[in-house]
């Protein structure tokens, strides 16, 4: 038996079982797998398991710490109903792409993530699934390029006014952004 051996069992269990040929079992549950099996069917779970959980941790960390939101601003609207663009500023210091999936503001009931397609004719708005956030880049989302239309405002927003959104990355997970309102274009 070697220490790792000893280690998982002595802190494993401490009740045993002995199987059909003599030989003691760490686990009550497993009486027909004699211990050395089982102790090493055991490390091996250890194993995977403390590299998943790091793995996870390690991509959840990074993730938010390398994507920074500012100057995020929407322009003032006098009336509930309406639909606001939102603008603002995303870097990613990230050595791989990102995403921006979904924004969440408590002034308005939806957001789509949009485009400014500029084919024959004037240029016109299209919704899109995400916008896309390159790697060790800065994306700059203001009304004639990627923007963010929150739909619907439950209230009115006058310059000066602040409010705070959740905005959320496909890698980096949801950040939250304080949201300041300009005067009227």
């Amino acid at each position: 038996m070697n220490r790792v051996t000893t280690v998982i069992r002595a802190s494993a269990s401490r009740s045993r079982t002995i199987d059909q040929r003599g030989n003691s079992s760490v686990f009550a549950a497993s009486t027909l797998i004699p211990s050395q099996h089982c102790t090493a069917t055991f490390v091996c779970a250890a194993v995977v398991a403390l590299h998943l959980g790091a793995a996870i941790t390690a991509a959840h960390g990074t993730g938010g710490e390398a994507v920074k939101i500012s100057d995020a601003w929407v322009h003032a609207a006098g009336q509930v109903g309406g639909n606001i663009a939102l603008s603002m500023t995303i870097k990613n210091e990230a050595e791989v792409a990102d995403a921006l999936l979904r924004v969440r503001c408590p002034v308005a009931n939806f957001s789509e993530k949009h485009t400014v397609d500029r084919g024959e004719g004037a240029p016109a708005m299209r919704a899109i699934p995400s916008i896309p956030i390159a790697a060790g880049s800065t994306t700059v989302l203001k009304p004639d390029a990627y923007h963010v239309m929150l739909l619907q405002t439950r209230q009115t927003l006058a310059a000066g006014e602040a409010f705070n959104c959740s905005i959320v990355f496909q890698k980096a997970g949801t950040i939250e952004t304080e949201v300041k309102v300009h005067g009227l274009p």
